[in-house]
């Protein structure tokens, strides 16, 4: 997942660079939520709640 993160916020960086604002704000939002969803599962298994084998 962290893969795809780096990804998504390269490709943003780069679309913003070529001046496509709207694509490079759609991936910054999914690269937001990505993180946020690594963030909670992260503090799941900080806390011992979620156990992934």
């Amino acid at each position: 997942m962290i893969k795809w993160i780096l990804i998504l916020l390269v490709a943003a960086a780069v679309l913003g660079l070529l001046g496509f604002n709207r694509l490079s704000g759609a991936a910054l939002s999914g690269a937001k939520l990505l993180i946020g969803i690594v963030l909670i599962l992260f503090l799941l298994m900080l806390f011992g709640i979620l156990v992934i084998a």
